[in-house]
């Protein structure tokens, strides 16, 4: 019996959610089961009211709002708890075409992936600006480099998660998920596609991207993050091979004067040179250490994932239904 969950991450969308909700399918081929499950994160106006008239079957309540990683997180946590074995991720603004939700997943039912990003037409999107356009096509440019993946839209929310795949992502940016888990789930080597997929009419503006400069300064940052976190010793490498080959160019300068004759001793330079490439060689260190202790988070993260299949298993030998999240 294989068993989908779709999941949708709620902040006060009583106005859009219903609509989105209407969209949702019931029955899929190769899909015995279907339920809807949605996390309220803190709304206070009628968003849950909203889901429960439309038959929502799970609802994850957090009492405030904790943001939209926590809340992809947590609803990745009950999913796998009520015993999906597809999790669908999408929004409450019906962005997403769910007609496209079967695209979405046949990947998945075929075995060629663990997960799977909806790219939408980003270049026909009438209520992008240019700029924002130009960003999204950059971001996800960095996002291929550094999850050694093939994902033409990672700031996509409308995705695909196998269970064994969702047993092994771990969020730490409290801003967004989108990012940090294509580069977590190619670093950890797990197969994941893209699939073309359509979007519907703009109905609200982006809650999580407020202004152009915040988000670029918050993507950059969880770029930076995670590939430091699984790629330790390639990031200091090329951090240090920087200030090295600056204080190594100097060093060739100051010999080709000195050798020259030159009448002065362009000590500055020489001290210059030095200071480069001491901070070059500690950055190195710093690369050594740091794929060290990599080892330990790896370790850390298998220990993580055979705990979480045993909770699974006790989970659903339980059946719980809903949860509350404080």
């Amino acid at each position: 019996m294989t068993k989908l969950i779709i999941q949708i991450p709620c902040y006060n969308e009583e106005a859009t959610l219903g609509l989105t909700l209407t969209e949702l399918p019931r029955q899929l081929p190769g899909i015995d089961k279907i339920e809807w499950l949605i996390i309220n994160d803190g709304s206070i106006d009628k968003t849950v009211e909203v889901a429960k008239a439309a038959g929502v079957d799970h609802i994850v309540n957090f009492e405030y709002n904790q943001g939209l990683a926590k809340g992809f997180m947590a609803g990745i946590e009950a999913c796998l708890q009520h015993g999906a074995d597809i999790i669908v991720n999408t929004d409450a603004d019906n962005q997403y075409c769910a007609a496209d939700i079967p695209k979405l997943i046949e990947p998945i039912l075929d075995g060629r992936a663990e997960i799977v990003i909806g790219a939408r037409p980003i270049q026909q999107i009438k209520h992008f600006s240019p700029i924002k356009k130009l960003l999204q096509k950059i971001g996800s440019l960095v996002v291929r480099i550094a999850s050694e993946t093939n994902i033409a839209d990672a700031p996509s929310g409308f995705r695909a998660i196998t269970r064994n795949a969702a047993l092994q992502l771990n969020v730490f940016n409290e801003y967004t998920y989108t990012l940090e888990t294509i580069i977590q789930a190619g670093q950890k080597g797990m197969t994941i596609i893209s699939v073309p997929i359509r979007t519907n009419g703009y109905l609200r503006p982006s809650r999580l991207v407020k202004s152009i400069p915040a988000y670029i300064q918050r993507s950059i940052f969880t770029i930076v993050r995670i590939f430091m976190t699984y790629k330790p010793l390639k990031f200091f490498t090329i951090l240090g091979t920087i200030p090295f080959s600056f204080g190594f160019l100097l060093c060739v300068r100051w010999f080709i004067l000195y050798l020259s004759g030159t009448t002065r001793s362009h000590v500055p330079s020489l001290v210059l040179a030095a200071i480069l490439i001491l901070m070059g060689f500690q950055l190195f260190i710093f690369g050594l250490i740091a794929d060290l202790m990599s080892v330990n988070r790896k370790l850390l993260e298998d220990i993580q994932l055979k705990l979480r299949r045993n909770f699974l298993a006790n989970s659903l030998e339980k059946k719980p239904k809903n949860y509350d999240f404080d």
